[in-house]
């Protein structure tokens, strides 16, 4: 058997129902859309969520409802306490902090947060920093260096 040799099995296809073309065809008259009102118009009927004129599902529930901010920019945070584990000295990177299991991936920019005490000297290298981590590395000997962003 070859491609072009392929049929739907029999009875699997039907044709379209020609309504509207007199008595005879069994769908004249309204056309199988019963007798007036907004659904038997032309173009006519009801939105999906509409519920009669009661209050919709969506309006009775305001908690559901909401927005999601497409340009909302996430980091991968991480405190200064949890950088304790690595090496004197040693630089810190995003690839670091993945590999020792402190962030999930690599793939969203890393922001360092002050929790947490510090007590060796690190250059720590994220995209952000707060002013209270920047001090924090600081004193204890180390960089904060700010990765350009993507």
């Amino acid at each position: 058997m070859r491609q072009h040799q392929l049929r739907p099995p029999q009875g699997a296809k039907h044709g379209r129902k020609r309504v509207g073309r007199g008595h005879g065809s069994g769908h004249g008259t309204t056309s199988g859309k019963g007798t007036k009102g907004q659904k038997a118009r032309a173009g006519g009927g009801v939105r999906p969520s509409f519920e009669g004129g009661q209050l919709p599902l969506v309006k009775r529930l305001p908690h559901k409802r909401g927005f999601t901010n497409i340009f909302k920019k996430s980091y991968a945070v991480v405190n200064v306490g949890s950088l304790n584990g690595f090496a004197p000295n040693t630089e810190v990177t995003p690839e670091a902090l993945a590999e020792a299991g402190l962030i999930p991936s690599t793939k969203a920019p890393v922001k360092v947060l002050g929790a947490g005490e510090l007590t060796q000297g690190l250059v720590v290298r994220a995209a952000k920093f707060s002013a209270s981590a920047r001090a924090k590395i600081q004193a204890a000997g180390g960089a904060a260096e700010e990765l350009a962003r993507a």
